[in-house]
This record gives structure tokens, sequence and C-alpha cells, in this order.
């Protein structure tokens, strides 16, 4: 609003402060941080090659103190401060930043460890070749000149690139509201497209994908997937993952992961520590040693592995966790006659097509007005030699250049810069090889002047001559890629690098476990000595042996009524001899003890579990409620002063058996029992009798036998069909005699003659025998020996090698 008294106009502060602070954001978007689409700089970059031209820094001249440099620019093109200056000159030297340098430095310049660059008063530069062909035909009127700061020169607006720089180096920055981030390109793969589009205006974004594959990194990596590359090329934003390059190589009695290429823009020393932490805090296991050995010859970590590590695991485990893969953010803005725009791909090359239209026009046009004032004063001189006689008397005559000059255009009719150019003409050019040469001259200027009026009168001509040099910045700087490609977005879980093969796995009493090859355990005859299966601690006691597959879910449920999830393959293996790893590292169960473990293939609605604890107690509940893993575990059942002992998996019409320490057993259908969730108590399963306890459940059909074995080596196959069927709660039948000889009964299975099986025993032993060897005989009987056992040692538990897999 005006104040009419006074007649000054007041503004609101609010609107003031707005159209302020977006002049202020305009400034920075178009003076500091966004890249020209036509050149691919900013200004400061663009100050420092031209202020490098000027001062004749050519790649074929010597080097220079960069503070020269730094200098000019800041006295001459950019009033900032000399940090600002010197750090994008140092950029512009450094091979991991740019994909093709555009400054040749000598000196420190840093390294991709993050060590800074020595002072500039240390460092020398001098423009690269590449950086040469930006500034090439700047003097040929082709490029618009603005005041300097002060008023006391000129700088370029833009530079002519004869290389789609954009592109191929790509840019970075930060403005008030924006940010713009294009990974740099292969040049080949650049020109190549320019090329495509020059030849095809209406190519199509898959024809320039076809030949542009994707970004290409100065260190190199793997871009995995090209979806995110699909969609920045298409709307100009993006993401893609880089992951290093690297290689498992066996060392003396282990592997190590041997990291060639690291992504874009990460810091490598800090990538070690990274890793260093992530092993120190466990995040990763399995990590025995890391190491530099980068030298002049290129980029080496070595990621040494413990023994029993599987190294496709700590390997994606390494992807997954730390910056040997990250994240690429890509946004293609750029500045569009001085606006900021987000381009895809095509628009990009489009843009850079565009300026060198102007740039080759403007190019023209200079040198066709060049030769045609030259054309004109050599018109002068043959007008002068055909008269020559006439000339020299005329100018001899005359008293001073001015009256001679004057002479020459009323006489001969000719202009003012013909008659100076007769006039400053040596005397050696009259004679008779030099009048030649002047009209060779001629003849040769009338020819060019008429090829360049043809180039500016089609736009065909032009685009041609673009096509022409974009092939021959092809042929001189192009090379092949150092990034590569892994097909598919889909992420990779440890579970797919693993050989999914059988293994046996062996839990102590004192909760140390590990996973063995089957096939380490060959079969013996009945009544053999065994081999030893695992090394136990004094008072250790080897208690659980189960056969499974590698990629097997194992639900490890507690004696308290907890289970927790564990991957086979995340065991160590080890060999038969070796005690394992304790299970407290592996899982979450501080004060509980595992003793029942389910291999599960997959999770689904078709199959329960049912579970009993030593007092009895059963229940039965749906597989599937179990598909969610929890860190901590879950609760299984709710259990009053009693322990689970075992749990089986079934498909819900089977028959199940308990079995008791004393001998007594109990057969009834699965189907008594009724499924429940999980936070429930269970049912009576079976009436025991005094100071007696449950020992083992197994799920069965009438046509299988069942396996007993007792602590004192004995054991029996017997009919699971001469087990009358019962309602569950009952006291049941005599399974095997549990006398003095035989001891008590330790554990149950069935077996099939088909089967093999595996004993163990307190000491640590393990024999592998076929069931077929062990007599069916009926209920009420002692059975046969199984194996030999040492003084004060007993069996402990028995597995079964299914018939497929044995």
């Amino acid at each position: 609003m005006e104040d009419t008294a006074k007649g000054t106009r007041i503004r609101v502060i609010e609107d003031e402060m707005k159209q302020a602070y977006l002049d202020y954001s305009m400034s920075v978007i178009v003076g500091r941080a966004l890249p020209d689409s036509r050149d691919g700089l900013k200004p400061v970059h663009r100050r420092i090659l031209f202020a490098m031209k000027e001062l004749g820094m050519l790649h074929t001249k010597p080097f220079k103190k960069s503070a020269r440099v730094v200098g000019e620019v800041l006295g001459k093109y950019h009033p900032h401060g000399d940090l600002a200056v010197y750090d994008a000159l140092v950029r512009m030297v450094q091979d991991f930043s740019l994909r093709y340098p555009l400054v040749q430095g000598q000196g420190n310049f840093g390294s991709v460890d993050g060590d800074n660059p020595a002072a500039m008063r240390y460092t020398e530069v001098r423009l690269s070749k590449i950086a040469e062909e930006l500034l090439e035909d700047i003097d040929k009127e082709t490029v618009s000149f603005v005041p300097n700061f002060d008023g006391t020169g000129e700088e370029p607006v833009v530079l002519p690139s004869k290389i789609p720089n954009l592109l191929v180096n790509g840019s970075s920055g930060i403005a008030v509201g924006m940010a713009t981030s294009i990974p740099p390109h292969n040049l080949s793969e650049v020109v190549d497209a320019a090329v495509a589009l020059i030849d095809n205006p209406e190519a199509s974004l898959q024809q320039l994908m076809s030949i542009v594959k994707g970004p290409d990194f100065p260190t190199g990596g793997i871009i995995r997937g090209r979806n995110g590359i699909l969609q920045a090329y298409t709307e100009g934003r993006g993401n893609i993952t880089v992951r290093a390059k690297t290689a498992i190589e066996q060392m003396k009695d282990r592997q190590a992961i041997i990291v060639t290429e690291i992504p874009f823009q990460v810091n490598k020393s800090v990538l070690i520590e990274e890793i260093a932490e992530l092993v120190k805090d466990k995040h990763i296991s399995g990590i025995s040693d890391l190491r530099d050995e980068s030298d002049r010859e290129g980029m080496r970590i070595v990621i040494e592995l413990k023994k029993d590590a599987i190294a496709e695991v700590v390997q994606n485990q390494l992807f997954a966790h730390s910056r040997l893969e990250s994240g690429f953010s890509i946004m293609m803005v750029c500045l569009v006659n001085n606006q900021p725009r987000t381009l895809s791909l095509g628009q990009m090359l489009k843009e850079f097509i565009k300026h060198r239209q102007v740039v080759v026009r403007k190019r023209t046009d200079f040198e066709l007005k060049k030769a045609a004032e030259q054309a004109h004063m050599l018109e002068g001189l043959i007008k002068a030699l055909n008269s020559l006689d006439a000339v020299i008397k005329l100018i001899r005559a005359s008293r001073d250049p001015a009256t001679a000059r004057q002479g020459l255009v009323g006489e001969f009719a000719l202009s003012e810069i013909q008659a100076q150019a007769i006039l400053d003409m040596k005397l050696q050019r009259l004679s008779n090889l030099e009048q030649e040469k002047i009209r060779a001259e001629h003849k040769s200027l009338l020819a060019e002047i008429s090829k360049l009026k043809e180039i500016l009168a089609s736009e065909l001509k032009i685009l041609g001559i673009i096509r022409e040099e974009l092939i021959e910045m092809k042929q001189a700087y192009g090379d092949k890629r150092r990034t590569d490609f892994m097909e598919g977005d889909v992420e990779v879980f440890d579970e797919d690098l693993i050989e999914d093969k059988d293994c046996v796995v062996t839990v102590t009493r004192s909760g140390y476990v590990k996973r063995v090859p089957l096939d380490v355990y060959k079969e013996q005859r009945r009544g053999g000595k065994g081999i030893i299966g695992t090394e136990t601690r004094e008072e250790d006691v080897a208690e659980k042996i189960f056969v499974c597959r590698t990629k097997s879910t194992l639900l490890c449920f507690t004696d308290t009524g907890m289970v927790h999830w564990l991957k086979v393959y995340e065991m160590p293996e080890a060999s038969r001899q070796s005690l394992g790893k304790a299970i407290v590292n592996l899982l979450s169960i501080e004060g509980q003890k595992i003793t029942a473990v389910i291999a599960v293939r997959e999770f689904d609605d078709l199959h329960y579990l049912i579970m009993a604890s030593r007092k009895g107690v059963v229940k039965k509940i749906r597989l599937d409620a179990f598909s969610r893993p929890r860190k901590g575990g879950i609760i299984a059942v709710l259990l009053d002063e009693d322990n689970l002992i075992n749990v089986a998996l079934t498909s819900g019409e089977s028959e199940v058996i308990l079995a008791t320490r004393k001998g007594m057993a109990v057969r009834f259908y699965e189907s008594h029992l009724r499924a429940t969730g999980r936070n429930s108590h269970g049912v009576r399963g079976i009436r025991l009798g005094q100071d007696d306890e449950v020992i083992g459940m197994v799920t069965a059909s009438s046509n299988e036998n069942l396996l007993s074995i007792t602590e004192n080596g004995y054991g029996k196959r017997t009919s699971i069909a001469d087990y009358r069927l019962v309602n569950r709660g009952s006291k049941g039948v005599i399974n095997i005699k549990a006398d003095q000889a035989n001891g008590n009964v330790v554990s149950i299975i069935t077996a099939s003659d088909t089967d093999s099986l595996l004993l163990i025993t307190k000491q640590g032993i393990i024999i592998r025998t076929p069931a077929k060897d062990i007599s069916v005989i009926g209920r009420n009987t002692k059975g046969v020996r199984i194996i030999r056992l040492d003084e004060e040692d007993t069996l402990v538990s028995v597995a079964k090698v299914e018939s497929d897999l044995a």
C-alpha cells in the first residue's frame, strides 16, 4: 500500500521475506547447485576450466600450481571462498569421483579412503585432453559471454562441449528445495545413444536403453537389478542398488572374501571400520581377520573367514549390513534455459543435441564470416595483380599512405579493406609463384564459403557434423564399462546360497550343537563298536541326535514350553570329533534347555504339532501357528511344574504312542486331541505309575514297528499293532522289560527295515546300524544287544535316517 502523505510505498513484511527468499533460492539454484543441461557443468567448474584455458594450461603444456588457478578464478570470475574453488578443482582431478577426469593433477589430491588433498600451494594441475573438447571453438562466438562480477571482463554462459558431459561425468548438488544426483555413464554408450537419436529422432526409451545399459561408475561395482534404472530413465528419478565386486578365494585351511571394487562414493577406510564394528557387535559372524591390501595395482580388501564359516552366507550378511552394498538415488535435475527441470534419458540427449546444433551453426556462421572477409581481401589483391603497373605507379605518386589508399579506392573500385591489404602486401608476393598462390587461395575460399552456406541452409548437414564429431569423441576417449549388472531386483537371502544336503545334528546336555555331513557315518553291523561322534567335556552328555536338511527350519522347543527358530545352516559345520558351538550363541535361551527339535521345510495349515510333557500331558496345535519367527521365541505350551520332553509333526490323522521310563506305553488316536492355541495347557495323555515319567512320544500307524532302546544298550522292535488302541489318559500296556539288565527305557522311535539308526552314548560314541538287524519281537520281552558299552557308559539317544535319506 502507499502512504499518500509522504509518497512512500509500504510492503507487508511477509511478502517482502517471501520474495527475498525466492530470489535467494533461484540464485542458489542457477548460480551454484545445479548443472546446465548443455555442458553438464556448474558455474564454479565452468569458470575453473575457462580460467585454465585462458592461462594456457593445456594438456600439452607444463603443470602449474593449483593456487595460480584458484587465484585466477577468485579474482576474475568466482567471488567466493578459495576452499570452495579448490574443492571443485580437486574433484575434477580425482579418477574415483569423475568417470572421465577433466583436470590432470600432480601431487596429493586425496584418495578413496577419504584422505584430504594437499594444500593448493603444493599441488599442480593442467587441463586434461577431454576437457579441451569441452572448450573447443569457444573463441568462435559459439556461446554467449556475460560480464564478470565486477564488470572488468567476460565469462562464458556455457561451454561448447563436444561431449555429453552431463551424462558422461554426472553431477550432484543440493539447492534450495531441490537436489540433483546424476550418475556417470560410459562415454561410448552415451555417444552411441546420441547418434541413434540423431538418426531416428523418434527412437523409443527401450531403444535407447538397449544402448545405454545403465550408470557406469568410476569405482566399478555391480548394479543389482534394472527396475530403478528404468524408472530413472523414464521419469528422471529412481533408486538403484550398487554392490561391491567380490570373489571367494581358498586359503590354506579356510576361505577369504576378496573385495576388489566398492560402490561409488563409499569411503574405503570407513567401510573397513564399519565391517570391524559389525563383527565386534556380533551382527556378522564367521570373520576371523580383516585387512586392507590395496596398493598402486588396485583395491584389495581381504576378509578372512573362520574355518567353519560358509563364505556365501558371510558375504550375504556383509551385503545386508555394511556398505558393501549401498543405494544410489538418481535425480536427473538440471537447468534448461535457466529453469530447473527433471529430465528423462531421451530428453537429456535431445538437450545436448540441440545445444550442439546451436554451437555448430554459430561456429559455421563465424567461419563463413571469416572466410568471406578473407575472400574479399584476396579479391582486392587479385584486382591489384591484374593491374600491377598502374597500382605501383599510383602508390609511388602518392604523398602518403592515406592518399595512396584513397587513390586505390577511387581508381580501381576497391573497398577500404582491400586497399589497405594492397598497401600491406609484401613485395615478395608479386612474384609469379606467389600470385598463383593468392589466386588458388581465393578459389579455395570460394569453395569453402559455398560449403559453409550449404551447411547453414540444411539442418540435416548440421546434424551430420554433430554425428561425425560424436563418433570422433568415441574413438578418442571411449572405453569399456567398469560397472557390471546383476539381473533381478529380488533380495537374495542366506538360504538361497546354501546347498541343500543331508546332515546330522547333535546336541549335548550342556547345550553344545553342531552339524556333520551324513555321509561321515558309515553303516556297521549290529553289535559293532561305533565311532566317536562328538567330543564331550567332563560331566557333559551328548543327548540329542537327528537327521535333517541344511535348508530346514529347526523349531527348538525348550523344557519350559517355549519355541525358538533356527536354520540348520546357521549351525557350525564341524568334524565328528569337535565339540560344536554353545547353543546360547545361536538362540536366546538363557536358563532353558532344548528338549525337542522339529525340522520343518514349509509352514502350512495341513500339519500339526503334538507335544508331550514329562508328566504325561499332551497338546495339539496347527503348524502354521509357528510360521512367524521372533528373536526371543514364543510360548508353545503352558506348563505347571512340568517339563516338555518331545514334540512330533503329524498330518492330523496319525496314532500317538507315549512311552515311559519304566517300560509302559499307551496308544491312542490323534483325533482324540483337539487343536488349541499356543497360550493354552494340554490334556492328560497317560496315567503314570509311581516314580514313572514319560521319556518319548511317536506318531505312527499299525503297519509300522516301534523301536525301544534302554540305557544299557538293549533294544527291540515291536509291531505297533501289538499295542491295543485305548483312550488317551489310560495307564497303557508293557512296552519292554525295564529290568536290571536292560535298565530304564531312554528312547523310542519308529523304524522300518530300510532305515538306518544312529545311536549315541553318554561318552559321545555314535554307531550307525541298519534297523533290519534288530529283531521284531513281542511287547513284553527284553530285546537284543544293539551296542556294546564301556563301563560307566550308557545309551542316551537314538535317531533314524529315513529310507529316502540313507
